[in-house]
């Protein structure tokens, strides 16, 4: 047997801060008591602390792209691009992580979450004010998504990135800036209404894809936002088949079709002539 083998920590030599100065330490910090706390399960079920678990995660995740991706917007206001594409590649990582957390959730059999899924009420993921919050400054507007938030506390909230211009709203702003010609009609609208795709503006996105160096810095911006938008299809993807394989097309305790109601989202685009240029070129 090698003695090299160690089977614990050696600490000698070590400054370890045992009780950190002004009381604050990791856990105070993060305010971990509150947030293990959090967990309150409503049956006896082994597989309910996982469930919450996962979904209070990816709230916390949904959070981190919600803040990122409003200081990311005010950088393309600015015109601050380098930024702004370093906020968004972070939002593309962070959709990983949430995509990963499905493969965890779908270690979850359908007969472990039939045993508490009745109990759960008519409480839903649908009813996610961040993840709505999210869609909205994304581009996905659709007014009577908000409805579902009736006169809750994040009702104002919900309400008010609705009515914001989304992040692809802004960037063509800064197309027309750059002297692309951009109809005033996409520049300003009703930001409450879907986007509807224009000629025009594939054509402005056309001449920036075949002449990269000269828009370098607008076509970086257009990559980071494909990016997030093929992370985003990835995780809207990730969270059909996992219902799929544990309720198969059961509806959705929110009320909707459940898997068929998720497949429509599967069709939608926040970015659409970032994609369909790339068949023009």
């Amino acid at each position: 047997m090698p003695e090299s083998i160690s089977t614990s920590v050696d600490l000698s030599g070590e400054d370890v801060h045992w009780s950190p100065k002004g009381g604050l330490s990791y856990g105070a910090y993060l305010k971990l008591d509150d947030i293990l706390k959090a967990q309150t399960p409503i049956t006896a079920e082994h597989d309910e602390m996982m469930f919450i678990v996962i979904h209070q995660a990816s709230e916390l995740w949904l959070k981190l792209c919600v803040h990122e991706l409003d200081a990311a917007i005010d950088c393309v206001i600015a015109g601050e691009f380098g930024p702004a594409s370093k906020m968004l590649s972070r939002i593309a990582r962070i959709q990983e992580q949430l995509t990963q957390s499905w493969s965890i959730l779908a270690t979850m059999t359908p007969a472990d979450y039939l045993k508490f899924r009745d109990k759960l009420g008519q409480s839903s993921g649908f009813q996610s004010y961040q993840y709505r919050m999210l869609e909205y400054r994304l581009g996905n507007k659709n007014a009577a998504m908000a409805r579902v938030h009736g006169k809750s506390e994040h009702a104002d909230a919900v309400r008010e990135y609705l009515n914001m211009p989304s992040v692809y709203d802004e960037v063509l702003k800064q197309l027309a800036k750059a002297g692309f010609d951009i109809p005033a009609d996409c520049l300003d609208r009703d930001w409450s209404e879907a986007y509807k795709p224009c000629a025009e503006v594939e054509t402005a996105w056309k001449e920036i894809y075949t002449n990269t160096e000269k828009h370098w810095q607008l076509y970086e911006l257009a990559e980071k936002l494909v990016d997030v938008e093929h992370k985003f299809q990835l995780w809207r993807f990730n969270h059909m088949k996992t219902v799929e394989r544990i309720i198969g097309y059961r509806r959705g305790t929110g009320g909707t079709g459940g898997v068929s109601y998720l497949v429509k989202a599967l069709d939608l685009r926040f970015f659409p002539e970032l994609w369909t240029v790339r068949t023009s070129l």
